[in-house]
């Protein structure tokens, strides 16, 4: 059992609460999902838990953890470079994860994990697996040194659908309480049974947090019920109060006049309207002491004002005519005779399985549609290092002219997707994968592009943002040529989607 009490995280920073007051017991049989926009806290939530070292060089907590004499098994969201560097086997000796079991019962949890127990013992370099390995990896490591607690962050990250949905009756299997954090919808839906909703509201100045022992679903519909009804009741109060302001207004402009025209010669009437601008300016402070209790307009991470201008592309136009005799990397062939032709304005994605090849194959694709100067290309990577800069600013990466009128618009359209104006002068280094991803979609809409490339478009976008960026994707006029392990985005983004498998690019539909 893992007991949280009255625990306040802080930044170091900024003095920034990110948790406030958070009272949570995570018990046997739970699968509890921790949900929120990028950069409110969830992942220093996790590694607080797990070791307070880890946050130690940015926040700092009171409150009280209890983790008994438990053992936790965290998997990090990413493995550090020492990490990548050491072989497989090197890197679960040096763990400890060979110390509790023998052969027999390593290989059992091999099985567990569809490996062969010869890949734990493999002398491959961890940095050279392709996420979803790794991902198997860690948990490989936890399950081997025998965890009383699962703690997971974001092990949905680069992994395929098989995995996927391995993924999801590992959990629904697992006998062990699991905390985790996930962008993935659909595993959500189907595992978690508990939802803790990390929150910043008030232009990201104040922390909330709701825990609801519900299925994901049900807190969905709950919460939007809740907010349909606040936004009613603060609609309604503020066309009210706005009605008694005019009405306020237009007996203090009365009173003011009278006051001006009335004759020295009456000063019994001058005190008589002194008196009344004394209640009438009392009556002001009133409203506005009651404006301050009004409900207020919801606040909603995934109220997010952008949209893609419109692109018209025939039908008949030739966007892509692509062909790879031979896909490899590192010297090792991954896919033979390629072939890929696309024209007008499809949605259309391609999948396969971990270590396929799909990233290098879209990186191949990229390069030649960049080239194009008939069309408007963007090129979103799944390493967002690769085409942004992380000394720059969100508004120097966006406003590349530095003109006045380009840093107003930029400004402009940061904070239609919630950055504040703390945020927009941070570096992009600085900056959350969402928030990344969010400079990606805002720069593509800027230039407005023909085409776009997009790697794992939907991976660092919160459960509650992603159904508005599938949404803007959908009503996307121009061709979109994608790599994604999302299930909802397949299902309510793409009209083709092909599978990369050793034989080439298979159609499925």
């Amino acid at each position: 059992m893992l007991q949280i009490h009255d625990l306040t995280i802080t930044l170091n920073e900024n003095l920034h609460k990110i948790l406030e007051h958070f009272t949570f017991t995570l018990n046997p049989g739970d699968r509890a999902v921790i949900i929120g926009e990028e950069g409110n806290g969830k992942s220093t939530l996790l590694k607080l838990i797990a070791d307070p070292m880890l946050v130690d060089s940015y926040a700092d907590y009171t409150g009280t953890i209890l983790k008994g004499n438990g053992r936790l098994g965290y998997l990090a969201q990413e493995l550090t470079e020492k990490e990548k560097a050491k072989t497989v086997y090197e890197y679960l000796l040096d763990s400890g994860a060979y110390d509790f079991l023998d052969a027999r019962e390593t290989a059992a949890i091999a099985a567990e994990l569809r490996l062969s127990p010869e890949q734990l013992y493999s002398d491959q370099m961890v940095g050279t697996l392709s996420g979803g390995e790794k991902v198997k990896l860690q948990l490989s490591r936890i399950l081997l040194c025998q965890p009383d607690i699962l703690l997971l962050d974001e092990p949905t990250n680069d992994i395929d659908i098989d995995t996927l949905e391995w993924l999801e009756q590992f959990l629904l299997s697992c006998r062990l309480p699991v905390l985790y954090v996930s962008h993935d919808e659909t595993l959500i839906e189907r595992t978690a049974n508990r939802i803790i909703h990390l929150e910043q509201v008030r232009k990201k100045t104040v922390c909330r947090h709701t825990i609801a022992s519900v299925p994901y679903r049900d807190y969905i519909d709950a919460r939007s019920r809740a907010l349909s009804h606040q936004e009613q009741v603060a609609r309604k109060e503020h066309a009210e109060h706005k009605k008694q302001m005019a009405r306020w207004q237009q007996i203090y402009q009365q009173v003011d006049h009278d006051q001006g025209a009335i004759s020295r010669q009456d000063p019994h009437g001058g005190r008589l309207l002194k008196k009344k601008m004394k209640a009438v300016k009392s009556t002001g402070k009133r409203l506005e002491r009651e404006a301050e209790d009004m409900a207020q307009l919801p606040d909603l991470e995934e109220a997010l004002f952008l949209s893609f201008p419109p692109v018209s592309l025939p039908s008949s136009k030739q966007i892509l005519d692509f062909s790879l005799p031979v896909l490899e990397t590192g010297g090792r062939v991954l896919s033979r005779e390629i072939a890929l032709s696309v024209s007008g304005n499809p949605h259309l994605a391609i999948i396969g399985k971990n270590g396929a090849g799909k990233t290098t194959l879209l990186r191949q694709i990229a390069a030649v549609l960049l080239n194009r100067i008939d069309l408007k290309v963007a090129y979103m990577p799944q390493n967002y290092q690769d085409s942004l800069t992380l000394q720059k600013t969100p508004v120097e990466f966006l406003a590349s002219g530095g003109t006045r009128d380009e840093i107003t618009r930029a400004r402009n359209f940061l904070g239609s997707v919630r950055f504040t104006r703390d945020e927009m002068s941070h570096t992009a280094g600085e900056l959350s994968g969402g928030q990344k991803a969010k400079l990606f979609f805002l720069k593509m809409v800027l230039d407005q592009n023909d085409v776009l490339i997009l790697d794992e478009p939907t991976r660092n976008f919160s459960p509650l943002s992603n159904p508005v960026i599938r949404q803007i994707l959908k009503e996307y006029g121009g061709a979109i040529i994608s790599v994604t392990h999302d299930r909802k985005y397949l299902d309510e983004v793409c009209n083709q989607v092909y599978e990369l498998k050793p034989e080439g690019l298979l159609r499925l539909r």
